[in-house]
């Protein structure tokens, strides 16, 4: 449903004076339309309900805020069109945010959005005075909404802006029905935040360089386990309600909810995990014990761990991405758990985000690298600690790989393969997450701690670095004279301005890193995957063959066949005489592997179009649990009409209506008789990948 302001009377919407706001000030994001350079916002509530029979979520948000300059004419909040707001309101708050606690009332079905009450104003004083508001459009991705506020408001004088509305269809919020879960018991509910769709989980000033503390109060259906990112959480069973408390500042983005059929395992002093009952002996089993070395480790190299708990919930496989640093409560799709090495990466690059990207932002999402690629240089530096070098090379190999892939098909004259990447207005900043964020930014980190002979002394760095800006965003800059002055010597070498390694030129210059990390300590790993590639690709097949079969790699590391997979599969389409050899020697050794080698033999099988092993993927395709499929992107060639409606999606679709043309749809849940349909049906249909 499209947001609705008071001046349209919506049905149950509340009156409010007909003033219409003035004009924002133009926004330093380009991605927000907020007017957060013009107020300090302290801190922030939300009351929210469940109603997944709905699909819906009512809210109360409360703004705690001051204004940095006399008589500001309006508050611009980032908003979406999925949300409808019910009514804006005003009222003077006291001194320090802590002496005007809230809490909510939630009315009954169909009564609206909760109602905040305030222990410092009983009754009717708790409304506030009602203030026009207006939404109007912002991008394909959110609207403006503007605030009209008191002319007598002063500066530095605290104020609260109380906001109630509904949000129906948000990007942010995906609700699941029952048999889109493990268990098929009962309904699931998360939200998505990153990069800036929080805007349509609340109003908010949804860009990066804002944070603060937020409470919330959460109702939902009996039997629902509800959880979010927060420091301390209480259940009170009385009222059937969730209380949370985030105590230190954190971005939009990162308020974090999940609800569902969740139940509880500790796998450390400070660590549980969280998953459907069916999965969660899997992933105790995994996890117990390990999460807290990882941590330690963590603090050894870059200081204390100031979250308190760090916790992961496993999330059903319509979780749009792998994983998502929520503060104290990582999302994780479950589907990684069949994978216990890709699981160990992604979980303890999560943790480094505690350090790098929670603790220490980029202040714009031009600068995405400040948080993923420090993160992934911390996440290299701890699994060195606990696995070792030659573990860690491998990995870091198999990525840079994915890399120079990702580079020849984008051109080395990428715009998006820059580290400051230019982010004009309207494009949503989601799409500037790729490998070179990642990757690119790791080659500048690693290149950036050779430049001063010693992980060790760089680690002391990178711990200085957190202890200053913790808890704040910061900018390129900030890190690079931060790094100068932490080592005066390299300063006076200028090692800045080194030709053709200008710091500059690492964060403008297109195409791939201008230095890549030396990976020989990996070489024991490394060798074989190269040689046995080598194998494959020699003359005569006969003789290459019978060399390579003679290679059991049932005993290699999972990354080390994921690596010598993507060789074969940057090789296709391959000599069918080759592929039939592959599959002879391969497949049915790989058939019992798990997703993530599976997967890339499929893609082999079906970009070099080797029909006899073409059942194997409909097996894997089917093998998923029943409802559900993992999220993949298929390749739909001579096509002419083609469409589906996808039940988690609501009234979302993939469609495509064109003759003669190949395009790739991305589908985040895809029911198993769509698939059953498309792989049987006319279309020509090409996996590509799992998400």
């Amino acid at each position: 449903m499209a947001a609705q302001c008071c001046c349209r009377k919506a049905p149950g919407a509340e009156a409010a004076p007909a003033r219409p706001p003035p004009e924002p000030p133009p926004a330093l994001d380009v991605a927000s339309a907020s007017s957060a350079q013009l107020f300090r916002l302290r801190h922030l509530q939300l009351g929210l309900e469940l109603r997944p029979e709905a699909r819906e979520l009512a809210g109360c948000l409360v703004l705690e805020l001051c204004a940095l300059r006399p008589a500001p004419r309006a508050l611009v909040l980032d908003a979406h069109p999925a949300l409808r707001l019910h009514s804006v309101s005003y009222r003077r708050a006291p001194a320090a945010a802590s002496d005007s606690p809230c809490t909510f009332a939630f009315p009954a079905p169909g009564l609206g959005p909760p109602l905040p009450a305030f222990t410092d104003a009983p009754g009717a004083e708790s409304a506030g005075c009602p203030l026009a508001f207006r939404l109007d459009p912002f991008t394909d991705y959110g609207s403006s909404l503007t605030v009209t506020l008191p002319p007598e408001l002063q500066a530095h004088q605290p104020f609260q802006v109380i906001l109630r509305y509904t949000s129906t269809d948000a990007p942010a919020i995906w609700w699941l029905d029952p048999e889109l879960t493990y268990g098929n018991a009962k309904p699931f509910v998360f939200t998505q935040g990153h990069s800036v769709c929080n805007r349509s989980f609340f109003p908010c000033f949804d860009t990066p360089a804002v944070k603060c503390t937020y409470s919330a109060v959460v109702k939902a259906p009996l039997g629902v386990q509800v959880l979010m990112s927060a420091t301390r959480s209480v259940y009170v069973e009385e009222d059937g309600v969730y209380h949370f408390h985030m105590d230190h500042p954190v971005p939009a983005y990162l308020v974090a909810l999940v609800a569902g059929d969740l139940k509880p395992a500790d796998i450390g002093p400070r660590s549980r995990v969280w998953a459907e009952p069916c999965l969660l002996p899997t992933a105790t089993s995994k996890l117990s014990g390990v999460v807290e070395q990882w941590l330690s480790a963590a603090e050894r190299l870059y200081g204390p761990y100031m979250w308190g708990r760090y916790d992961i919930v496993f999330l059903p496989p319509s979780f749009p991405i792998v994983a998502m640093e929520n503060p104290c409560l990582t999302f994780i799709i479950s589907s990684i758990l069949e994978s216990d090495e890709f699981l160990v990466i992604d979980v303890i690059h999560e943790v480094a985000h505690s350090w790098f990207g929670n603790a220490v932002t980029n202040a714009t999402w031009e600068e995405m690298w400040l948080s993923e690629g420090l993160a992934t240089y911390a996440q290299r530096r701890i699994t060195t600690e606990t696995y070792g070098a030659a573990f860690t090379c491998l990995e870091t190999a198999f990525r840079l790989d994915a890399l120079h892939r990702q580079m020849r098909l984008l051109g080395e004259d990428s715009p998006v393969s820059k580290l400051q990447v230019k982010l004009e207005p309207g494009v949503n900043p989601s799409h500037l997450m790729n490998l070179f964020t990642y990757e690119k930014g790791y080659c500048f980190v690693y290149y950036l701690s050779q430049l001063c002979g010693d992980p060790q002394r760089f680690d002391d760095f990178l711990r200085a670095y957190v202890e200053k800006y913790k808890f704040t965003s910061v900018v390129a800059q900030d890190l690079l004279d931060s790094f100068l002055s932490f080592f005066p010597e390299l300063k006076e070498q200028s090692v800045d301005c080194r030709a053709g390694l200008e710091f500059e030129r690492w964060l403008n210059a297109t195409g791939p890193p201008l230095a890549e990390p030396d990976l020989s300590q990996g070489s024991s790993l490394t060798r074989p995957v190269e040689a046995l590639f080598q194998l494959w690709t020699a003359e005569p097949l006969e003789q290459a063959a019978a060399s390579a079969s003679a290679i059991d790699i049932s005993k290699w590391r999972t990354f080390q066949t994921a690596l010598f997979l993507d060789r074969l599969l940057d090789g296709s389409p391959l000599p069918q005489d080759v592929v039939m050899s592959l599959s002879k020697c391969y497949s049915s050794l790989l058939d019992s592997m798990n997703a993530e080698i599976r997967i890339r033999w499929l893609q082999i099988v079906v970009r070099n179009d080797y029909y006899p092993d073409l059942h194997r993927v409909r097996r894997f395709l089917e093998s998923q649990s029943p409802g559900i499929a993992t999220g993949i992107s298929l390749e739909l060639a001579g096509l002419r009409a083609w469409r589906y409606h996808l039940p988690c999606l609501g009234t979302k679709a993939i469609q495509a209506s064109q003759v003669d043309v190949s395009v790739t749809i991305s589908c985040p849940v895809l029911p198993r008789q769509a698939l059953r349909d498309t792989l049987e049906g006319a279309v020509r249909v090409k996996l590509l990948r799992v998400l």
